[in-house]
């Protein structure tokens, strides 16, 4: 009955509109009113669920990736990504495929990668003769690819989900999302030419020169060096994954203040406040999402989950399925944190036993996370897009199918192909 009242509880308050932090507070203590258990083990969990060395991380890398938003370092990606493949059909949006894939792997971030990515390429697009939804479109769903970055602070997020279940070390999970990433972006390139071809868009001037390339690549250097020195730095242990934060903060300022010297104090102050916000709304998932946890852990959510599954079916491959299915539609729902957070204790167990190796399950939920951050009704990369392009998440969503097939290939491919997460880790 306990875990009736946590389930209903937690839908109906969802369902309301409260905020998913509150939803996931108040389901907790209405089960331990209910079941008589003492209150203060809520804020026991909770406490305890934030005090862990690692999370330092997430603030550094928050703050790291909301210096280089607020820095200029986009414009130099922009110009990178332009001079590759900006005079090929539709070349603007493969250049925007490319500058959002690059950005995000400095920010971390896919809501950071549109708000800086978007307010540069949508703009331009539309000015260039584009529809608006290509636009958007093409720039939310290659923002994406910042999850799986090396500077993506849910990365941090879930080797943390995975404590007392599996070891999964940063690192791993560092490393087993570069080929994910690539492998995205190549799908995403894809997908932004076969739609610019269906629609007619015009060719945009000639192939500048490779002159051009090295020039505007040595301009972007700098910025991009960033993903270079945490996988460096962690691989010759130089710095640990955490410390490797602290590293990003310090090489965002020095490139952004002192090389490319765009950095306002009146944009340092914006950072700075921003990095505050976001990192108290993580912390504040993550500590009631411990109590959680302790819930589902305690009324043995993930056996009777696995037990529900296997009663269905018992091949792997419809298994893995239906994990993706489950993680897609809870990730339309919830923050990508509070999915990763609630998720990963029901379903790393199941997937363990049917033969998916932790970190290789790691990279599938930040897939599908990142799949939901641009689907209704939470979407909130696709209403930051929509909302830089001035156009309507409905006319975004009836040409969305090419950008979703293309997550959804690279989806299969990391669920199906264990090598493509685990050959470099």
């Amino acid at each position: 009955m306990e875990l009736t009242v946590l389930s209903v509880v937690f839908a109906l308050l969802l369902l309301l509109g409260v905020p998913v932090a509150f939803s996931i507070g108040l389901a907790s203590v209405a089960t331990v009113l209910y079941s008589g258990m003492p209150i203060a083990i809520v804020f026991q969990k909770m406490v305890g669920g934030m005090q862990i060395f690692s999370f330092l991380a997430i603030p550094f890398f928050v703050f790291a990736g909301e210096l280089m938003l607020y820095g200029g370092i986009a414009d130099r990606i922009v110009r990178f990504a332009n001079s590759l493949v900006g005079h090929v059909r539709g070349g603007l949006g493969m250049s925007n495929v490319l500058g959002c894939t690059l950005f995000g792997g400095v920010a971390g971030s896919p809501l950071a990668d549109v708000s800086a990515m978007g307010s540069v390429m949508i703009p331009l697009m539309k000015k260039e003769g584009y529809d608006a939804d290509y636009a958007v479109n093409v720039t939310t769903h290659s923002a994406l690819v910042g999850a799986l970055m090396p500077t993506s602070h849910n990365l941090i997020i879930f080797t943390l989900a995975t404590t007392g279940i599996a070891s999964v070390s940063v690192f791993s999970l560092i490393l087993a999302g570069v080929i994910p990433a690539l492998i995205l972006t190549i799908c995403n390139l894809v997908a932004a030419y076969y739609v610019a071809v269906k629609r007619g868009y015009p060719t945009r001037g000639q192939f500048p020169g490779w002159k051009e390339v090295v020039v505007s690549f040595l301009a972007s250097l700098p910025g991009l060096l960033i993903v270079v020195i945490i996988l460096a730095g962690i691989l010759s242990g130089i710095f640990t994954a955490t410390e490797s934060a602290a590293t990003a903060v310090f090489w965002a300022l020095l490139v952004t203040v002192l090389v490319y010297k765009t950095l306002s104090w009146e944009n340092f102050l914006k950072a700075c406040a921003k990095a505050c916000k976001t990192t108290g709304v993580v912390l504040l998932l993550i500590g009631i999402s411990s109590a959680f946890g302790y819930f589902m852990a305690l009324y043995e959510v993930p056996q009777k989950t696995g037990e529900l599954m296997q009663s269905v079916t018992t091949s792997p491959w419809l298994i893995f399925l239906m994990i993706n299915v489950l993680l897609f539609v809870l990730g339309t729902f919830l923050d990508m944190a509070a999915t990763i957070l609630i998720c990963t204790p029901i379903f790393l167990p199941i997937a363990q036993h049917f033969g998916m190796d932790p970190v290789q399950f790691g990279i599938v939920m930040l897939i599908n996370c990142a799949l939901g951050l641009n689907t209704p009704p939470v979407g909130v990369t696709q209403f930051v897009g929509c909302a830089i392009g001035g156009v309507s998440v409905g006319q975004v969503m009836k040409s969305i199918l090419p950008f979703y097939g293309a997550l959804t290939v690279c989806l299969a491919l990391v669920t199906y192909v264990p090598a493509f997460s685990l050959w470099l880790p």
